[in-house]
Parts: structure tokens; C-alpha cells; sequence
């Protein structure tokens, strides 16, 4: 058996008011800065020192830098599931069949199973998720019993591929 993909999906965050929370924020800082370093008016009513404002405004330019890059990549292939999180994860994790009890497409709650989106833990024992958006993934359960979702886009793809290679079990 090659090892070809069979199944590839990357996904990154696309939500409009992530968005536009981002810029506002990023809006609100530049205003800011501008109006008190540049025009010398105090930002606020208890303003931070320069320095401080300077700090924070190139912190939410970061942080808006690093929801950029974050990408969710999924890959199946003969001899397993590829995923990585982008920039969490810098090479792809491999998860062999051998190491799968359960393997399939399920709808789930993000914010009660798993506290929203993201690279996360689940609450009250439901294992970890890899997502950026919706409520569908594919669920994964271990041979020690360790439990991952990871977020899709294209559940019906993938449950074809899975079922292709006859590996969705559950």
C-alpha cells in the first residue's frame, strides 16, 4: 500500500468577529499611542506611561499576528492520521491505526465539551481537541484510553476516506 494522501484538509481561523475584535483592539491601541506620544494628550483617565502603551499596542499587534499563522492540518493516509496546529505543533503528530479503538465523524458542543476553540483540554474528562471553527471533528479514542477531536470542515470527506480504507470504526 503507497502512502498517498487520502484525505487533506487545512483550515485557519476565519470567524468575522474574531476579526473584528482584532482590529478594534488594534484600532483603539494605535489611537492611542498616537494621541499621547505623538500629540502629547493623555490616553485614558489614568493613562500608562508611554513606554507602557508603546508595550501594549505591539502585544495586540502580536497576538493578531499569531492568529494569522495558526492552521489546522489534518491528513489521512494508509498507515494513519496526520494532524498539526500550526504554530503549536511545528512537525505533524502521527497516530497509527494500531493505536486507535475509535475513529469517527462526530458533532460536538465546543464551548461546554472543550471551553471554545483552539488547541484545548476538555473539560470533566473529554479529552483533548484540536479546532478553529464549527461543530463537527473527528473523534479519536485510543488504546490508553486518551481521547482527541480534531475540528473538520469537510465531514462528509472524510468520513468517506475513512471508510474507504476501512478504518472507521466505533
Amino acid at each position: 500500500m503507497s502512502n498517498e494522501i487520502l484525505f487533506s484538509e487545512t483550515q485557519k481561523f476565519k470567524q468575522w468577529w474574531l476579526w473584528l475584535i482584532l482590529l478594534g483592539i488594534n484600532l483603539l491601541f494605535i489611537f492611542g499611542l498616537f494621541n499621547q506620544v505623538i500629540g502629547k494628550q493623555q490616553f485614558g483617565d489614568h493613562p500608562i506611561t508611554d513606554t507602557g502603551l508603546l508595550l501594549v499596542t505591539g502585544f495586540t499587534f502580536a497576538l493578531t499576528i499569531l492568529f494569522l499563522t495558526f492552521k489546522l492540518q489534518t491528513q489521512i493516509k494508509s498507515d494513519g492520521i496526520y494532524v498539526r496546529f500550526f504554530p503549536f505543533h511545528l512537525t505533524f503528530r502521527h497516530y497509527t491505526w494500531q493505536s486507535l479503538i475509535k475513529c469517527f465523524v462526530r458533532k460536538y458542543a465546543p464551548i461546554p465539551e472543550f471551553g471554545g476553540w483552539g488547541l484545548r483540554l476538555g473539560l470533566f474528562g473529554g479529552g483533548k481537541a484540536f479546532n478553529v471553527s464549527g461543530n463537527i471533528g473527528l473523534q479519536l479514542e485510543f488504546t490508553d484510553e486518551n481521547r482527541l477531536l480534531i475540528g473538520t470542515n469537510k465531514p462528509k470527506e472524510l468520513t468517506e476516506a475513512l471508510n474507504n480504507i476501512g478504518q472507521l470504526k466505533q
